[in-house]
C-alpha cells in the first residue's frame, strides 16, 4: 500500500481501486492511483500540501479530484465512495478493475472475483449495463485484449457487439485517446467485433507498414480521420502521407521532388506507399543537404510574389540533381526562369 496515502488517510474508510490495484496484481508499473473515499476534495488537498501537486477538479458531477504531483509522471485521483465500496465496486467496468484494496489495513475487497479473472486472462463485464453506462468501455475492452493478452469471456463480447451502434457517443476525445493506444492486431479486432465501420474505419493493406500510432490512424481512417479531434501537427503529418505518391525511380531528382511533398515523414511516406526499399536513398540524401541555399530570395533582384518560391525550389531541385553548384549557377537559372515567365 502507497504510504503517503496512510499518511492521510490512514484513520478513514478510504480504498485504493481500479486500475491500480490491477497492475500491481499483475506486477505491472503502477503510474496513476485512483482512491476512494469520504472527502475527496479534503484528501486530494492534503495530499497535495503533504506530498506536492497540482489539484483540480476532475469530474464536478462525480465530487472527483485529481492531484498531478509535482515531479512526476504520476496522477492521484480521490473520488467519493459514496453508498460504500460494493456500491463503487458495482458500477466498474471489468471484474479486474472492481478490486479494492483497504488504504489503512491492505485487505483486499474483490466481490466479482476479479483476481481469478486475472490469473485466467478473463475480460468479464462486472454488469450487462457496463457498455450502456459508458460506451468507451467498448474500445477499452478491446483496447485491453491487446494490452494484457487477455480475451473477453463469451457473455462479455455478447454484450459487446449487442451494443456497437453506441460507440460514436463518447467525446472524440475520449475515442482519440482510446485508438492511439491500439496496435495493429487491435484495429483488425475492432473490425472483427464491428466497432471499426461506425467509427468511419477501415482495414488497409498498409497497417501492418510501420509500427506507429499516427500511422495507424492514418492507414485505418483517410479522410475520415478529420472527424475525430486531432492535432495540427496529426493534420500535417496525415496531409503528407495521403498525398504521397511512389517515386518512380530512385534518382536524386525524384527522391528531392519525393522529399519536398512529405518531409519531415518522408520515411513515414515510404513506408505509406510501399516502398520501404528507399529508406537509405531517402537518408543519405538527408545527410547530403547542404548546410545553407546557394541564393536566397532577397538576392535574385526580383519583386516579391510566388514566383520566388517557384524559383527557389527549382534551383534547390537541379542542386539536389546535380546540374548546379555554385552561386552563379543559380543566379543564372534564376534569371533564365524569371525571363521565361515573363514571356509566357
Amino acid at each position: 500500500m502507497d504510504e503517503r496515502l496512510r499518511e492521510i488517510l490512514g484513520e478513514e474508510d478510504a480504498w485504493v481501486v481500479g486500475g491500480a490495484v490491477r497492475d500491481e496484481l499483475l506486477d505491472r508499473p503502477v503510474l496513476d492511483l485512483d482512491v476512494a473515499c469520504a472527502e475527496p476534495r479534503d484528501a486530494a488537498n492534503r495530499f497535495a500540501g503533504r506530498h506536492g501537486g497540482s489539484v483540480f477538479p476532475l469530474s464536478e458531477r462525480h465530487g472527483a479530484w485529481r492531484v498531478v504531483v509535482d515531479g512526476a509522471a504520476e496522477t492521484v485521483d480521490f473520488t467519493p465512495v459514496g453508498e460504500g465500496i460494493d456500491a463503487d465496486l458495482a458500477t466498474r467496468d471489468f471484474t479486474f478493475n472492481a478490486i479494492a484494496v483497504h488504504v489503512r489495513s491492505g485487505a483486499v475487497h474483490d466481490p466479482h472475483d476479479g483476481r481469478a479473472d486475472l490469473e485466467a486472462g478473463v475480460i468479464r463485464a462486472v454488469s450487462e449495463a457496463i457498455f450502456v453506462d459508458d460506451p468507451l468501455r467498448l474500445l477499452r475492452a478491446v483496447r485491453f485484449e491487446g494490452e494484457l493478452g487477455f480475451r473477453m469471456d463469451a457473455r462479455t463480447e455478447a454484450l459487446l457487439r449487442a451494443s456497437t451502434a453506441l460507440v460514436t457517443r463518447p467525446a472524440g476525445e475520449r475515442v482519440l485517446a482510446e485508438l492511439e493506444r491500439l496496435s495493429a492486431s487491435g484495429y483488425r479486432r475492432l473490425d472483427e467485433v464491428g466497432l471499426l465501420e461506425p467509427l468511419g474505419g477501415r482495414l488497409d493493406e498498409r497497417l501492418d507498414a510501420l509500427d506507429d500510432s499516427d500511422f495507424r490512424l492514418v492507414a485505418v481512417f483517410g479522410e475520415s480521420l478529420g472527424r475525430l479531434p486531432i492535432s495540427n501537427e496529426l493534420k500535417r503529418y496525415a496531409a503528407a502521407l495521403r498525398r504521397a505518391r511512389r517515386p518512380d525511380d530512385p534518382s536524386p531528382r525524384t527522391i528531392h521532388r519525393f522529399r519536398r511533398a512529405t518531409e519531415p515523414w518522408a520515411l513515414d511516406a515510404l513506408a505509406f506507399v510501399g516502398a520501404p526499399e528507399l529508406a537509405g536513398v531517402v537518408e543519405a540524401a538527408r545527410r547530403a543537404d547542404p548546410p545553407e541555399p546557394l541564393v536566397r530570395g532577397d538576392e535574385l533582384g526580383l519583386e516579391p510574389g510566388p514566383a520566388i518560391g517557384r524559383i527557389l525550389g527549382a534551383i534547390d531541385e537541379e542542386r539536389a540533381a546535380g546540374t548546379i553548384s555554385t552561386r552563379e549557377e543559380a543566379l543564372a537559372l534564376a534569371r533564365e526562369l524569371a525571363e521565361g515567365g515573363a514571356s509566357s
